[in-house]
């Protein structure tokens, strides 16, 4: 897909962002995921005059895009992996920033681009990653993987309970050809996975979910930035994560939790109003945590 397209990503939780990261004129601020720019365009207008964000993302198309629709903004569009931050500041010559925003997971952006498999119904390659240059994609990961390390991963990382049911479909499939597109997998997953009767989310949502984070190593990432962003966030700066499943909000609860370096400003995650809710549908399972260098 063109570079060129218009972001159709809204940022999540806008308000609370700002409320929590509180940026003001003249500080350096990290969005660590640039994604569609919103969050990043927000910054960098209370940042002026004298300030600066520095924006990284592993999506080179993201990148691109945010080069262009950001121009004129005190914004560095970096391509680089978020838990890559103190070596991109070191290069930078940036001893440390103010502030810092993770919102993980990935971009409407993406989910609409057939050519990358996010979506269920893309004819595209399975690829899944955020950084289509690095790794393994999605497909290959399919085309290997024991039954019962399949199984294991989808169960572990999508928290499905079908996911021996999930596995032992795939490797059936493998023997007469494979799984090359997301619509393939999402046919295959639908046909040996009972749809809730409620509606509810697609039945391969979960698995989706647990390739996507196997493939882009989400929560080894997301446990580096946790470990190391104390490190180049100065005394009083701000870390701020938006999460979208439990086991990365588990990861950033535990951390500002134990690690001395962080003091927690919000007890509970902070979640969407209702309002928000119903205007962008994507944002009803984000949670919100902040923390203040120690």
């Amino acid at each position: 897909m063109s570079n060129n397209f218009e972001t159709q990503h809204v940022p999540v939780l806008p308000n609370e962002v700002l409320q929590w990261l509180s940026p003001q004129p003249g500080q350096i601020i990290v969005d660590g995921t640039l994604g569609g720019g919103g969050h990043t365009r927000l910054l960098a207008e209370r940042i002026r005059p004298g300030g600066l964000v520095i924006a990284l993302d592993r999506d080179p198309t993201a990148v691109e895009r945010c080069r262009q629709t950001l121009a004129g903004l005190p914004v560095r569009v970096i391509h680089a992996d978020f838990r890559d931050l103190p070596e991109v500041l070191q290069e930078l010559g940036i001893e440390y920033v103010d502030g810092i925003l993770l919102d993980l997971g990935m971009s409407s952006d993406q989910l609409m681009d057939a050519s990358r498999g996010f979506s269920f119904h893309a004819d595209g390659p399975l690829d899944l990653r955020f950084d289509p240059s690095r790794g393994e994609p999605a497909w290959a990961l399919l085309k290997h993987l024991s039954e019962r390390s399949l199984a294991d991963l989808i169960y572990r990382y999508g928290e499905e309970r079908f996911s021996r049911r999930i596995a032992a479909a795939v490797v059936r499939e493998r023997r007469t050809g494979g799984i090359k597109t997301a619509r393939e997998l999402a046919e295959l997953i639908s046909r040996v996975v009972p749809r809730s009767r409620s509606g509810g989310i697609h039945p391969a949502t979960r698995t989706f979910q647990a390739l996507r984070i196997a493939v882009n190593d989400e929560l080894g990432a997301l446990k580096t930035a946790l470990d190391r962003y104390p490190e180049v966030l100065r005394p009083g700066g701000r870390l701020v994560v938006i999460s979208f499943h439990s086991l990365e909000d588990r990861l950033v609860k535990e951390a500002f939790l134990r690690d001395p370096r962080y003091t927690a400003l919000t007890k509970k995650p902070i979640t969407p109003t209702e309002s928000e809710i119903a205007a962008n549908p994507r944002a009803r399972s984000a949670k919100l945590r902040a923390a203040r260098r120690t």
